[in-house]
This record gives C-alpha cells, sequence and structure tokens, in this order.
C-alpha cells in the first residue's frame, strides 16, 4: 500500500497550495517600455475625458497631439474615467469608436495609451474595457484594473482605486456598480495593497510614480479621498514615491507635500469651474479650474512637468531634480 497522508496534514497542505494559488494570481502584470536613445522619457497624462468630443475633449485632444509632437512622446497615461456617463455598455459600444479612436487622432498620439478604470467606468461593463476585443479595434488601448509600467528609469504602478470608496458600496444612489471580479473587497483591497508596497519596495528605478483616478490630496470637487489618504498615501511614503498623479477632479492641479508631488490630471473633457476648497497656498503650486493635460518629460537626473490648457498654453512648470545614487 502507498503511503497515507494524516487527514489534518492534507488540509493544511491544500490551505498552502490554495493559498500560493492566490499569491501568484495576485501579483500586478508587468508592461515594459524602452527609453529613446539619449535615456529621456516623455509622456503625457489626461484624465476624465470620455464624452463624444463634447466639453471641449477634441480641443484638448488637438493640443495634446501639437504637444505629444512636439515632446517626441513615448506614450500617454489616463487617469481614469474613459467613457462617460456610465462605462461602456459591451465590448460593441460606439463610445469606444467615438470618444477614443475617433478622437486622439493626431501622429503623435498613435502611441501605447495606458488606461486604469475611475468611478465612472464602474458604473458600465468593466470587462469590456479590459477585454482584448478592444485592442483588437485600436492597438493603442491598454486597461487593467492594476499593473506595472517599467520605462526602466521609472517605474508606475497603476492602481484601481474604486474599489477603495466605501460610498459606492455603501450609498451608490442611482448608480449601479460592475463590481465582478473586486465581490470579495476586504481580499480584493488587501492583495492589492501588498502587492503596490511589494512593487514599491522592490523596484530599483529611478524614479517611483503612482498612477490612480481617486485624489489623495486635491482643493477640488471632491477633495481629500479618505480611504486611500489612510491605506495607499502611508505606503507611497515609506517607499519614497515621487509623484502620485490621478484624475477624478475636473482640474489641473499640483500638490507638493511631504516630498511627494501630487499631480491631477482630470481635464480632459468637462471642467468644474469656481469649485474649489481652500488648500495651504506652501503646498497648492497649481490651481486651475478649466479643461487641459499635463506633460512630463524624465531622464536620470530630472523630472519636468508641465500643465496646459485647451488652448496650449503652459500654466504651470515644475522642475524635480534626482540626486545620483551615493556609492556604497
Amino acid at each position: 500500500m502507498g503511503m497515507q497522508i494524516p487527514f489534518k496534514k492534507l488540509m493544511l497542505l491544500h490551505i498552502i497550495f490554495i493559498a500560493c494559488l492566490r499569491l501568484s494570481a495576485a501579483e500586478l502584470q508587468r508592461f515594459d517600455h524602452r527609453l529613446k536613445h539619449d535615456g529621456s522619457l516623455s509622456f503625457l497624462v489626461v484624465g476624465d475625458w470620455g464624452r463624444r468630443g463634447s466639453y471641449n475633449q477634441s480641443l484638448v485632444a488637438y493640443q495634446m497631439g501639437l504637444i505629444g509632437e512636439k515632446l517626441e512622446i513615448d506614450f500617454v497615461i489616463s487617469t481614469g474615467d474613459n467613457f462617460y456617463e456610465d462605462g461602456l455598455t459591451g465590448e460593441d459600444d460606439p463610445a469606444f469608436l467615438d470618444s477614443f479612436t475617433s478622437i486622439y487622432t493626431a501622429p503623435s498620439l498613435q502611441k501605447q495609451w495606458y488606461n486604469v478604470l475611475g468611478n465612472h467606468d464602474y458604473r458600465g461593463d468593466v470587462e469590456a474595457q479590459l477585454s482584448p476585443v478592444l485592442t483588437k479595434k485600436d492597438s493603442r488601448w491598454l486597461c487593467s484594473r492594476s499593473f506595472i509600467l517599467d520605462a526602466e528609469i521609472a517605474e508606475f504602478v497603476f492602481v484601481d482605486t474604486t474599489p477603495f470608496v466605501d460610498e459606492y458600496f455603501q450609498d451608490p444612489g442611482d448608480s449601479t456598480y460592475d463590481w465582478r471580479g473586486v465581490y470579495r473587497r476586504k481580499e480584493y483591497l488587501s492583495d492589492l495593497l501588498k502587492d503596490v508596497d511589494g512593487a514599491l519596495k522592490n523596484s530599483k528605478a529611478k524614479w517611483k510614480i503612482v498612477v490612480g483616478h481617486h485624489t489623495i490630496k486635491s482643493a477640488g470637487h471632491h477633495g481629500v479621498t479618505k480611504e486611500l489618504l489612510l491605506r495607499l498615501l502611508p505606503i507611497l511614503e515609506e517607499n519614497n514615491v515621487d509623484m502620485y498623479v490621478n484624475g477624478h477632479d475636473h482640474c489641473l492641479q499640483h500638490i507638493s507635500s511631504n516630498g511627494i508631488e501630487f499631480l491631477t490630471s482630470g481635464g480632459g473633457s468637462k471642467a468644474w469651474r469656481g469649485d474649489r476648497n481652500w488648500w495651504s497656498p506652501e503646498e497648492l503650486k497649481l490651481y486651475y479650474d478649466g479643461q487641459g493635460f499635463m506633460s512630463a518629460k524624465m531622464t536620470q537626473s530630472e523630472a519636468v512637468v508641465l500643465f496646459y490648457d485647451v488652448h496650449g498654453n503652459i500654466l504651470h512648470k515644475w522642475s524635480i531634480p534626482k540626486e545620483p545614487l551615493k556609492a556604497a
């Protein structure tokens, strides 16, 4: 007879096996993007945009094309709320072509787009935005809940922030959210935070950047997202993150606080004029309540961030130096 394993030991092995499977499944997917030949990296950031060209979305897209050509951008980041008002209805929703493919037509914007989901995206068919079917329709499209972009000198960790917000679960009002994939919310968020922390701790990149839809610090309409302030911000601070880039508030904004640059690029279409709260002038470097977008150019020693309005005028420029690593 073969050796029999005691029932308790068998159950323990089963639990360990399932735990290993969960850890393996929870690891964030990684994408690589190579630098230019001169060792630099340039990209645009736009958020809260998908309105079939209305609310100046087309004008913002036009200026993005001009700036993108000037900077010879490598890719575009979307900070979410990609399709209003309620995401996509499915893979065949014409809003994908009407709000994305047919709007961002400039040659310089025919680069990879790295997209996260916003709360409005969760009001539609989330799986549609994540589907490879959309990538077949437009090869620029890459959307995932959370993932890592390794751009050699910079590492970007994209975080699915919508499931953190209690209000969407406890008091959704008339909105219906597609929570497939995050039904076990407590475990989902716990695993995600561990993955983000692990990715940042293991990163050897010169620059560490976290991208999410929701604000952490903001003087705008939505203001501070308390759940991220309590759960995500300590991880960013502990791991010396350089920038947190977001949308959600329909404005352009820069807050510099405790060594982190909080950059809001949520002016891709509809903006909220005059909807602003007080923030410390020492930290608030820019607040613009109109449409526009953001650019960044990075090298080993410096990152230069610029914000533009709908006419392509520079609203704000900020240079972030990076000291060389000290020899051991």
